[in-house]
């Protein structure tokens, strides 16, 4: 049975898009559709020129709670095809997620569990309350994350840690995630909706030019061996200098005056 808007969006006037996952009732847990109209939406921010930071947020106060065991783990588990077929479309959507041009930001309200832990670390930062409940889950079920905790976990927090959690199904406080480098920061619910504001502020006044360059050398930083890093930070050092962007950032630092970007 399809449900309506399972996923909404919405752009505030200061540039932060915000993608709702919007089945409350089953605490925002993965459906098919659900998953199909994520996808459509992260390619719906990725164009959106007015979208200049991407805030991932579950309503009913929480975030995602994994995939819908009765809707979409039960039926695959009977086909091997099927199986391999959603953890394909679940690593294709968070991968668009994670090289987004844009600055992506998880913000973590009540459980953030299997499926949901896989968006969680696949945005670029994450944000949680103080309360919240976050880890991998899938042991707990006999089952396996197939959308990047084996290739994106390790490499927050460290493979005795990842292994931690992957191994034993634990369940860690917003403030626990904090203290692992897991989350950026977490704040008591009441303060959570500034803490959210607050984070994206320094991000939206940046030339997407810049940020788009800086991240993907980041993201493809985590692999390769000293001399291709080099390479790949000269050649993006080359190109971002040679953007109308920077000569418009030293332009406008020389005139006193509060940069235009135009994103190129």
């Amino acid at each position: 049975m399809l449900e309506k808007d399972v996923i909404q969006y919405e752009v505030a006037d200061n540039g932060v898009a915000t993608i709702w996952l919007n089945r409350p009732h089953k605490r925002n847990c993965v459906s098919p559709q659900l998953l199909r109209d994520l996808e459509a939406a992260v390619d719906r921010a990725a164009a959106d020129t007015k979208a200049l930071a991407v805030v991932f947020r579950g309503r009913g106060n929480t975030f995602c709670s994994g995939a819908d065991l009765d809707q979409l783990v039960g039926p695959v588990l009977a086909e091997t095809s099927s199986s391999l077929q959603l953890a394909i479309d679940s690593a294709r959507t968070y991968d668009k997620i994670f090289n987004m041009r844009k600055p992506t930001i998880a913000a973590v309200e009540g459980y953030a569990v299997a499926g949901g832990f896989e968006l969680m670390i696949s945005c670029d930062f994450a944000l949680a309350t103080s309360e919240a409940k976050i880890g991998d889950f899938h042991i707990r079920r006999a089952l396996f994350g197939g959308a990047g905790p084996i290739y994106r976990l390790p490499r927050m927090i460290g493979m005795r840690r990842s292994k931690e959690l992957m191994l034993t199904g634990k369940l860690l406080t917003g403030d626990q995630c904090a203290d692992w480098t897991l989350v950026n920061a977490s704040a008591p619910q009441a303060e959570f909706d500034q803490l959210i504001e607050d984070f994206c502020a320094p991000l939206i006044d940046k030339s997407p030019f810049c940020m788009w360059m800086t991240k993907m050398a980041v993201n493809r930083g985590l692999d390769g061996d000293t001399d291709t890093l080099i390479t790949l930070e000269t050649m993006t050092c080359n190109v971002v200098h040679h953007s109308e962007d920077a000569k418009e950032g030293v332009r406008a630092f020389l005139e006193k005056r509060t940069p235009k970007w135009t994103g190129r």
